[in-house]
C-alpha cells in the first residue's frame, strides 16, 4: 500500500535493557582500557577487594566462570603484581589468592573512573527512578 505509514513497534523490554547492558560493556572496557586490564580480571579484582583473600575455588564461584578460567585471569594478575598466590595454612593442597598494596591501588583508580562513567549513563534518572531501578535489577538478579 503505497503511502500507508506502518508503525513500528515499541522496543520490546528485552531489547531495551540488552541495549543498555551492551553500553555499559562498551564503556566498561573502554574505562579498562588505560590499565590493560580486562573485564575478568576487573572482576577478580574488585572481588578480592571485598574479600581480602580467598580459595581459588572460592574465587570461581564468586566470578562465576571455571577454575581453568580462575587460574588464568590470576595468573595474569600476578605477573603483573595486582595479586599474589599464598599456601592455605588450613589446607595444604588449597591455594589462596591476595589482593596487593598494588591491586588495591589499581582497584581504587578504576573505581574512581567507573564511578564517574556510571554517573554519565544513569545520572539522567532522578534519586527516586534510581531507587526503583535499583530495586528491579536486584530482583531481577535473584
Amino acid at each position: 500500500m503505497i503511502g500507508r505509514v506502518f508503525r513500528v513497534e515499541e522496543e520490546s523490554l528485552a531489547e531495551a535493557f540488552w541495549a543498555v547492558a551492551r553500553r555499559l560493556r562498551h564503556r566498561s572496557r573502554e574505562a579498562l582500557a588505560p590499565w590493560d586490564v580486562t573485564p575478568s580480571q576487573w572482576r577478580a579484582v574488585a572481588t578480592l577487594m571485598r574479600h581480602r583473600t580467598l580459595r581459588l575455588s572460592e574465587l570461581s564461584e564468586h566470578l562465576r566462570i571455571a577454575p581453568r578460567s580462575t587460574t588464568e585471569v590470576v595468573d595474569g594478575l600476578q605477573e603483573r603484581g595486582f595479586v599474589e598466590r599464598l599456601p592455605d595454612p588450613h589446607d595444604r593442597r588449597a591455594t589462596l589468592v591476595q589482593l596487593t598494596d598494588k591491586g588495591a591501588e589499581l582497584v581504587k583508580a578504576i573505581g574512581s573512573v567507573r564511578a564517574a562513567d556510571a554517573e554519565g549513563i544513569f545520572g539522567v534518572l532522578d534519586d527516586t527512578d534510581r531507587a526503583e531501578l535499583g530495586r528491579i535489577l536486584r530482583r531481577l538478579r535473584g
